[in-house]
């Protein structure tokens, strides 16, 4: 099962954006905060913080590039002691979730993902999170923590994902009925025409072909 294969996009197209504008964004609202009171001092410093993160991430990656795992963790465990407060530190934290579970690290793989839910700033990384958590613990078969981890997330933009999610759990534990109400709702969530309809449909056939 690939765990990351319905919210990759999401979590690359909020990545995308960041690289982007990221560093713009970050001193706009240091040159803000600091017009308003006054504080070159404190532009100054966020101004280097929001460097100096982007440069312990951009090294990170390119550790994990080269396959040196323990390199990129020292450098992200700077980004926690440091900056957590950027978004640096979570898309590192998600970098490093995807690399641990690609090399069968599961519980290193977790540890980063509540590190997500526990400290990111933007709701969208934060169910990006707990949607690939909820997915783990599934394979795990640890369907009380899938679940529950599931239930805490939903907003609107992920609601489909979600509601899908807690069809397959409800599926692997031979829970039918409960999962077509869930296959139901993650149909009703999508918009027209989204090629995830048609997944859901093939799932609901196959409830209803067993039944």
């Amino acid at each position: 099962m690939d765990i990351y294969a319905s919210d990759e996009e999401k979590g690359e197209e909020i990545k995308r954006w960041w690289r982007e504008n990221g560093l713009s964004v970050m001193i706009g609202i240091a040159l803000g905060i600091a017009a308003l009171f006054g504080g070159r001092y404190w532009l100054t410093q966020q101004a280097m913080n929001v460097s100096s993160a982007s440069s312990l991430y951009q090294q990170a990656n390119v550790y994990l590039a080269e396959g040196r795992a323990a390199e990129a963790a020292s450098s992200v465990d700077l980004l926690f002691s440091d900056y957590a407060a950027t978004p640096y530190a979570t898309f590192a934290a998600l970098d490093m979730a995807k690399n641990s579970l690609e090399n069968q690290d599961v519980n290193g793989a977790k540890a980063y993902l509540e590190w997500v839910i526990g400290n990111a700033k933007l709701v969208g990384q934060q169910e990006i999170a707990r949607l690939r958590l909820s997915q783990l613990q599934l394979k795990e078969e640890n369907y009380v923590d899938a679940m529950a981890t599931a239930n805490q997330g939903g907003t609107l933009a992920f609601k489909s994902l979600f509601d899908e999610l807690k069809g397959d759990i409800y599926i692997a534990q031979g829970k039918m009925s409960e999962a077509a109400v869930a296959y139901q709702s993650a149909k009703a969530a999508l918009e027209q025409n989204e090629p995830r309809g048609l997944i859901l449909k093939l799932k609901l056939d196959d409830i209803a072909g067993s039944e």
